[in-house]
C-alpha cells in the first residue's frame, strides 16, 4: 500500500514557549498587514477634517506659539541665545515622535481586543505600526522645523551648519522609538488589569514633557537638580537634537551611552510582560 503523503500547511500556530520569543519570521510574513495598519492609523485619524494632514504641522506650531508666549515671553526662561521658534520647535519635534508612540501604543489591548478575540496574527503588529506610523508624522513635522531652520540660517544670517553630529540623528529616533514602544507595551499590559492607570497617562507624558528640556536647555537648570535630571535620559536625546542643528546643548557621549542602555532594559521589560499579558488579557479587558 501506498503511504498517504503528509500535508503541507502554509500557517503553523504554535503556542508561546518563552516569554522573550519573539516571532520576527511571522512579523515578516504579515507585514501586508503591518502595512495596513500603519495607513490606517497615518490616513484615518484626522479623515473627514477641514484642515486633514495639516494638523501635522498645525499641532506643534500652535504648541511652539504658546511656549514662545508662556515660557518666553512671560516666564523670560533662557534657551542659550538661541532663537526661540528654533529652540521650542526643536525640543517639540522630537518630544512629539516619543509622546505620539508611546501615547498611541499604551492603548494596544483595549484598542483591539475585538480582532485579537477573533483573528490570529502576530499581536506586536499593532503596536510597531504605531511606531512607523509615528515615524511618518515625524517626518513631516521635521520637514516644518528644517524649513525654518533653513530660513534662519539664510535670511536671518543666524550662524547655524551642520557637520558630522547629522550621523546621530538615525539613532535618537532609535531610542525615542524604542523608549516609546517598550514603555506603551508594558503600560498596556498593566492597564489591561489595572484601568485606573490609564486616566495617568496624559499625566505622566506632560510632567516627562517638563523635565525633559524641552522647555528650558539643561544649562539653565539650577545645579542642585541637574544631578538628579542626568538621570533623565530624555534630556540627552533632545540635547543631542539640539547640538547636531543648533550648535546648542548638552551633548556627551557618555549621556547618549546611558540612553541607549536603558531603552534596551526598557524595550526588553516591555515585551517580557507584553507576551505574558497578551496570553491572558482576553480574560481582563
Amino acid at each position: 500500500m501506498k503511504e498517504t503523503p503528509k500535508k503541507q500547511w502554509d500557517i503553523v500556530i504554535e503556542p508561546q514557549r518563552s516569554l522573550f520569543s519573539v516571532d520576527f519570521k511571522a512579523l515578516w510574513r504579515f507585514r501586508d498587514l503591518l502595512g495596513m495598519f500603519v495607513r490606517r492609523d497615518v490616513v484615518t485619524v484626522y479623515k473627514q477634517t477641514v484642515l486633514g494632514p495639516l494638523w501635522y504641522i498645525v499641532q506643534p506650531l500652535l504648541t511652539t506659539l504658546m511656549f514662545i508666549v508662556v515660557f518666553g515671553r512671560i516666564a523670560k526662561i533662557s534657551t542659550d541665545g538661541i532663537p526661540q521658534l528654533l529652540f521650542y520647535l526643536s525640543g517639540i519635534t522630537i518630544w512629539n515622535y516619543f509622546a505620539e508612540t508611546f501615547k498611541n501604543t499604551s492603548d494596544t489591548f483595549k484598542e483591539n481586543q475585538d480582532i485579537f478575540g477573533k483573528v490570529y496574527f502576530p499581536r506586536l503588529i499593532s503596536p510597531i505600526s504605531k511606531v512607523i506610523g509615528g515615524l511618518i508624522k515625524f517626518g513631516i513635522q521635521f520637514c516644518l522645523f528644517f524649513v525654518i531652520y533653513l530660513y534662519y540660517m539664510f535670511f536671518k544670517e543666524v550662524p547655524l551648519e551642520l557637520n558630522w553630529s547629522l550621523l546621530l540623528l538615525p539613532l535618537l529616533l532609535i531610542l525615542m522609538a524604542g523608549y516609546g514602544l517598550g514603555a506603551g507595551i508594558l503600560f498596556t499590559s498593566l492597564t489591561s488589569k489595572y484601568r485606573d492607570l490609564s486616566f495617568l497617562l496624559t499625566f505622566i507624558v506632560q510632567l516627562m514633557m517638563y523635565a525633559s528640556s524641552v522647555i528650558a536647555p539643561f544649562s539653565a537648570v539650577p545645579e542642585t537638580m541637574k544631578t538628579y535630571l542626568y538621570w533623565n535620559p530624555f534630556i540627552h536625546i533632545i540635547e543631542t537634537f539640539r547640538y547636531i542643528f543648533l550648535g546648542e546643548g548638552y551633548f556627551t557621549w557618555a549621556g547618549l551611552g546611558y540612553s541607549t542602555v536603558l531603552m534596551l532594559i526598557v524595550l526588553i521589560v516591555g515585551v517580557l510582560v507584553f507576551n505574558k499579558t497578551e496570553k491572558t488579557f482576553m480574560d481582563t479587558v
